[in-house]
């Protein structure tokens, strides 16, 4: 069930020794990704809740690399440390926004990176909801304040975290987290639309098939659709 946007909310959560167990497989398995990137000479982060410690049994593992190696290097170095890809996908949210890839390394656990160079707002998204590095990740106890799908800020303490919402506290949240006022307001805007309307959907979600490569298809996207034409001659491409 998709989570509402939650006004006037403040709580303080105690993870039990069964969050605490959780939290560790998840992070212990993020950092296993990222040790593997690393020693390829590839830097990559955790973000969202395995960053936070707000994790449920259903959390996805998510890890975002902003300067990418070539695709194909890169599901080479996951395909070999892992013994196989489970799937890949190239999205885009709305005809404005970003080209990402998408390539999971099982159905909890995936790696995205850009296609198309990032706007600042495009960057201020992972740090609005968590970023951890490598270093700091290895400690499960490590956590950053992030903000989830609630638009609930998460600050992390000794027990657990404190939850509080960040609808009137948009300059507070954003010198917390060392991020723009306009991100903030972007994403109360987009979470509170959704609330509003339903799910907002995706402007582009192509899975690829086996035999597909990342540059193949998004040549593809980019000689059927005019609006991914545009952004790429006005972005350019990463890959």
């Amino acid at each position: 069930m998709r989570e509402k946007v939650l006004r006037d909310w403040f709580k303080k959560v105690v993870y039990t020794n069964k969050h605490w167990k959780l939290l560790k497989m998840k992070r212990e398995k993020a950092v296993r990704i990222l040790d593997v990137l690393n020693f390829h000479n590839v830097k990559g982060y955790i973000y969202g809740s395995v960053a936070r410690g707000d994790v449920k049994p259903s959390s996805d593992i998510d890890i975002v690399i902003f300067s990418p190696p070539p695709p194909y290097r890169l599901e080479y170095i996951i395909e070999e440390a892992f013994g196989r890809i489970y799937s890949r996908e190239i999205v885009q949210a709305t005809p404005r926004h970003a080209l990402k890839a998408y390539i999971y390394v099982d159905p909890e656990t995936v790696v995205t990176f850009p296609l198309t160079p990032l706007t600042n707002l495009e960057y201020e998204f992972y740090k609005f909801g968590g970023l951890l590095g490598l270093e700091d990740a290895r400690n499960f106890r490590n956590r950053v304040p992030g903000v989830d799908k609630r638009l609930v800020l998460i600050l992390p303490n000794e027990e657990g975290h404190i939850e509080r919402s960040i609808i009137g506290r948009e300059e507070e949240t954003a010198r917390l987290l060392g991020v723009s006022l306009d991100i903030i307001k972007e994403r109360i805007y987009v979470l509170r639309r959704r609330d509003e309307i339903g799910r907002t959907g995706t402007f582009i979600r192509r899975v690829l098939h086996p035999d597909e490569s990342f540059d193949g298809v998004l040549r593809e996207l980019e000689s059927k659709n005019p609006a991914v034409r545009r952004l790429i001659k006005s972005r350019g491409l990463i890959i």
